[in-house]
């Protein structure tokens, strides 16, 4: 209201009622703002902080208990299992309110008590031209969803010095195509790098063990290994940090090559990272500060010659045939030779990338059987129709329907006797025979029905 300005007007003379009119308050408003010990501000209403309790006040031990265990918890995964397993009305706001205050002070306490003040720390390294790679994989989801294919991986490979990559997909990361893509990836960079940083993934170790214990290789594994002359190198569990180059270059990878386009084949997805590469390896690297191209000529002319003959890795199973000459692998059905197998016999599967062979087991290393392209989605049928020869095929099978036989069709023999009529024909053809009836007056009738004591 700013009385205050009217205070010329109590000077001249006029009264506070007058005052009051004129600024539209009562009078006695206007003697308390116009006098002159009157308060330079309007008066203020008593704070309301901390008087309302807090919506999320309940669940604080709640919220507290997760980040000790987590102290890197979302926000949101928090505010969603409040509402969702406890009943929380406030909104995620409040929660994101509370984490701001509470994060930092859990944090803290957790340092305290932290017996390994080193823990979340790691020693940087580099390394000299050749001497390691890192491989990873990545899985990016359905992008080829709606060609049946459900599932893409990525496998990736990084020269740890140059950080020069590659990068193929696949649909599956069993022992066999990974493997397979470690000669591509050969291929690639024209050697083999001295070391393969791995994690303890299956396709590498046997079996995981206690921290501190040797890790047990897959045999597979160190007989490729020995083959192509690198050393394998396997990190502590949960230690993605040993292999940050190859890390990052999945993320790079899901940026600039598969972001925001659609494929209709795993050759597109190749031909898309193939295409993007040459701007890869133009670039100037933001931590050795070379062009990656320049630096990459030192790193592959370091690497170790690739042998003359490959090594082929096949992933081995062993499964029944059944009735049908047909074999389960992956959800997906294999035929086998009707002629050469029989139901229930055990044979063996060699998973070769995208070929599948079947050999029946023997001491000899059985006989060959069949081979087939691998299923491009789980429940196909891959069959060669040659191999159900000399089965039935129902090709014999037949019906047909006779002309149906009358009365009239027949000799009168027949009818008497009522051979080669229907059921019913028949009965009817019976009533023409020469049968005796008896004959009886209809008073016989009325005299049984009187005896009975019915009229």
């Amino acid at each position: 209201m700013n009385i205050r300005r009217f205070r010329a007007l109590r000077d001249a003379g006029a009264t506070y009622a007058e005052i009051g009119r004129e600024c539209g308050c009562d009078w006695r408003t206007v003697r308390k703002y116009l006098a002159e010990d009157a308060p330079s501000v309007p008066p203020a209403a008593p704070p309301r902080a901390g008087t309302q309790p807090k919506l999320i006040t309940p669940f604080v031990p709640i919220i507290e208990a997760w980040l000790r265990a987590d102290v890197t918890l979302k926000g949101s995964v928090i505010h969603e299992r409040l509402v969702a397993e406890y009943g929380f009305t406030g909104n995620y706001q409040r929660t994101k309110m509370f984490l701001a205050e509470a994060r930092p002070r859990i944090a803290t306490e957790l340092e305290e008590g932290d017996e390994n003040p080193l823990r979340g720390l790691h020693r940087r390294f580099e390394v000299v031209p050749g001497a390691q790679g890192q491989v990873d994989w990545g899985d990016e989801g359905g992008l080829l969803a709606h060609v049946g294919i459900g599932a893409v991986y990525s496998f990736h490979m990084t020269l740890s010095h140059s950080r020069d990559p590659f990068t193929c997909f696949t649909t599956s990361m069993d022992l066999a195509t990974f493997w397979d893509c470690h000669r591509r990836a050969f291929a690639h960079f024209g050697g083999v790098p001295g070391t393969l940083v791995y994690d303890r993934t299956k396709t590498v170790v046997k079996r995981h063990v206690a921290p501190g214990v040797a890790v047990p290789l897959h045999p597979e594994a160190a007989a490729f290994a020995e083959h192509y002359g690198f050393t394998i190198d396997v990190l502590a569990a949960y230690r993605p940090t040993g292999k940050g180059r190859v890390e990052r270059q999945v993320l790079i990878n899901r940026d600039h090559v598969l972001a925001g386009r659609v494929f209709d084949s795993i050759a597109e997805m190749d031909g898309a990272f193939e295409a993007w590469l040459p701007i890869r390896r133009a670039q100037v690297h933001r931590t050795h500060g070379q062009v990656i191209a320049v630096r990459a000529e030192a790193d592959r002319a370091a690497l170790l010659p690739l042998p003359t003959l490959p090594y082929l890795v096949t992933d081995k199973h062993l499964r029944r045939v059944g009735k049908d000459c047909l074999v389960s692998f992956e959800a997906s059905f294999y035929s086998v030779p009707a002629r050469l197998i029989r139901p229930g016999q055990r044979v063996q599967l060699q998973v070769d990338g995208e070929t599948v062979t079947i050999r029946a087991v023997g001491a000899d290393g059985g006989a060959w059987l069949a081979t087939h392209p691998r299923a491009p989605q789980r429940g196909s049928w891959v069959v060669d129709q040659t191999h159900w020869d000399g089965l039935p095929d129902g090709h014999t099978r037949a019906v047909t329907v006779e002309p149906r036989s009358t009365v009239a069709d027949l000799p009168a023999a027949a009818v008497t006797s009522g051979e080669g009529l229907e059921p019913l024909s028949s009965l009817l053809g019976r009533r023409h025979a020469d049968v005796a009836v008896a004959a009886r007056p209809l008073s016989d009738y009325d005299t049984a029905a009187t005896k009975g004591g019915v009229r």
